[in-house]
């Protein structure tokens, strides 16, 4: 079944939400081609799986993607990414590629863009992007797996830190200069320690658990076993395919419980991007 996009509670997605989105759309084809080349096996996550089953396309007041794909086809996707984009218009942003980037996960930019977004001010290379998470093995144990996340988010906030990561923009920012070498050499060492921490389960073959460790969503809610990001579908998205868990059922209702109902209009809001800047144009809400 496919939600009515006129019926979305009144919303109309303006035109700063429609033209991020077409331009997230081809992203991910170009994304997708890669996956197909070298065999890479991935999975629409969050909002991108919700809008693929229930709208069979972007949810109208989304304005990002996310895939995820299991640790090894993701640090492959790393490695033949830089390669693949030389000639084009598409820069992996990675802890590694971008010295002012603090997140933990990949995204795949395009350069012909420049964005602002909600409550996130920083150095890091900017531009409409592709989220693209690594989903990694977890202990059974729920000790274990606080104790894990817990130092991840530790390390999280000792990254922002470093890296100038604000929540509003400050006018001191003017007046800084770039973060020297000792500073990011600093950054760097926490990311490593924070991408160890990340794997150190992946070597388990008895472990069947895996969790996109970078997610906002409750701990439980993006708790995976294997079979369910191994066994695959493909479904309709705007005017491509998907790929999806085939299970995709009972991880929606984990995550949103009744799912294919609409949330109040109040929540049908965009919540990353405020400007764009593409194609000599501005766009801003």
């Amino acid at each position: 079944m496919k939600v009515d996009e006129n019926s979305c509670g009144g919303h109309m997605t303006d035109i700063l939400t429609q033209t991020i989105q077409q331009i997230e759309l081809t992203i991910f084809k170009r994304f997708s081609e890669l996956a197909a080349k070298y065999r890479l096996h991935y999975i629409a996550m969050g909002g991108t799986l919700l809008g693929a089953i229930r709208h069979q396309g972007f949810i109208p007041w989304d304005d990002d993607m996310d895939i995820a794909l299991l640790r090894p086809d993701y640090e492959r996707l790393l490695e033949v990414a830089p390669a693949e984009f030389q000639n084009d218009h598409y820069y992996l942003q990675t802890p590694w590629s971008d010295d002012n980037y603090a997140l933990s996960y990949a995204k795949i930019l395009d350069r012909n863009t420049y964005i602002e977004e909600r409550n996130n001010v920083n150095n890091a290379r900017k531009g409409v992007f592709l989220d693209i998470f690594p989903l990694d093995k977890v202990p059974d144990s729920t000790e274990k797996q606080r104790r894990q996340i817990i130092n991840i988010r530790k390390l999280d906030s000792r990254i922002y830190l470093k890296l100038r990561y604000n929540i509003i923009d400050n006018p001191i920012r003017k007046f800084q200069g770039a973060l020297s070498s000792e500073q990011l050499t600093a950054a760097n060492i926490f990311k490593q320690k924070r991408q160890s921490l990340m794997t150190t389960y992946n070597d388990h073959p008895d472990l069947n658990l895996v969790k996109n460790l970078a997610s906002q969503y409750a701990y439980e809610k993006e708790l995976f076993s294997l079979n369910q990001v191994k066994e695959v579908t493909t479904v309709p998205f705007e005017d491509t395919q998907i790929v999806v868990p085939k299970d995709y059922d009972v991880i929606l209702n984990g995550l949103y419980g009744d799912y294919f109902k609409l949330p109040p209009e109040s929540q049908q809001v965009e919540k990353h991007i405020v400007k764009l800047i593409y194609d000599n144009q501005v766009f801003e809400r």
